[in-house]
């Protein structure tokens, strides 16, 4: 399990505030050492990792999974997320500027 697809996207991710070291804020070059805890906000979930060993250069994802330890909570359960998020009637039609304004604030797009 990795925590983003990509190194564009993790650098994306701690450039945005979603990330911490031990409570503080890093960079994208920071480093890490072992028994570090990493904590980061990922697509909704917060996720919570321990490192418990550092590698020198980028290796599979089946030995990378070995060198931290995840302690994120679990994650919600599928009938919890389905519940958040409001659905149209099929046949209604397409949503009108005020249904795209709820829909919007529904999902925490508002501004």
């Amino acid at each position: 399990m990795r925590l983003t697809k990509t190194r564009s996207d993790a650098a994306a991710v701690v450039k945005g505030g979603h990330v911490t070291v031990n409570g503080a804020d890093v960079k994208p070059a920071s480093k890490v050492v072992v028994g570090d805890r990493v904590e980061a906000l990922l697509n909704r979930r917060q996720r919570i990792v321990v490192v418990r060993r550092v590698l020198s250069k980028r290796v599979g994802a089946a030995i990378a999974v070995e060198c931290y330890e995840d302690e994120s909570p679990a994650p919600p359960e599928r009938d919890e997320l389905e519940a958040a998020f409001a659905q149209r009637d099929r046949g209604a039609g397409r949503p009108t500027k005020r249904d795209r304004r709820q829909i919007d604030r529904l999902r925490g797009r508002s501004r």
